[in-house]
């Protein structure tokens, strides 16, 4: 399955002092991105990487992602823009050493890679879906009060008037 927004770099090119790529990705990628995340639209996505060799095959990343989406509100139920900022660091491998070096607790997370490829645009995506609040909220939009999520109680007005009486 090829993704949705796929900037493919040969690690042969990334040499010893490392090298720094942005992918931006054009209307049709957003388009398919903010079907895949479910958000009603992605306006802009940026991200600018260092690479530079790792440990044995492995290539390290630093990555600055920068989008602007179109989110619904899960109070108000109305669109709204959001900023995503996210700072991240990225070690891509050959999957055999991944499986070897999985770690819940390491604060780097560990991408595939194959046949001497990553790429920055999966990557990227991967990111993005995991800087997105997943539980938007329009700036300024505030949950009902419990008082008005409960409804009446059955009689109350015919309690109301035996009180004044």
């Amino acid at each position: 399955m090829t993704p949705e927004f796929s900037r493919p770099v040969e690690t042969g090119r990334i040499g010893p002092e490392g090298v720094e790529v942005e992918v931006v990705a054009n209307t049709a990628e957003r388009d398919r991105l903010a079907s895949r995340f479910g958000v009603q639209a992605i306006d802009a996505l940026a991200c600018a990487f260092r690479l530079r060799p790792g440990r044995g095959a492995t290539i390290m990343a630093e990555g600055a992602l920068r989008a602007r989406v179109i989110q619904i509100c899960v109070v108000s139920s109305d669109p709204f823009e959001a900023e995503v900022s996210e700072d991240f660091v990225l070690c891509f491998a050959p999957e055999k050493e991944i499986l070897d070096e999985i770690n819940p607790n390491d604060p780097i997370d560990m991408v595939p890679m194959t046949d001497e490829t990553i790429d920055l645009g999966e990557a990227a995506a991967e990111q993005l879906a995991l800087a997105l609040d997943p539980y938007p909220r329009k700036p300024g939009a505030e949950p009902p009060r419990f008082e008005q999520m409960v409804p009446p109680v059955p009689f109350a007005a015919l309690a109301a008037l035996k009180r004044r009486h």
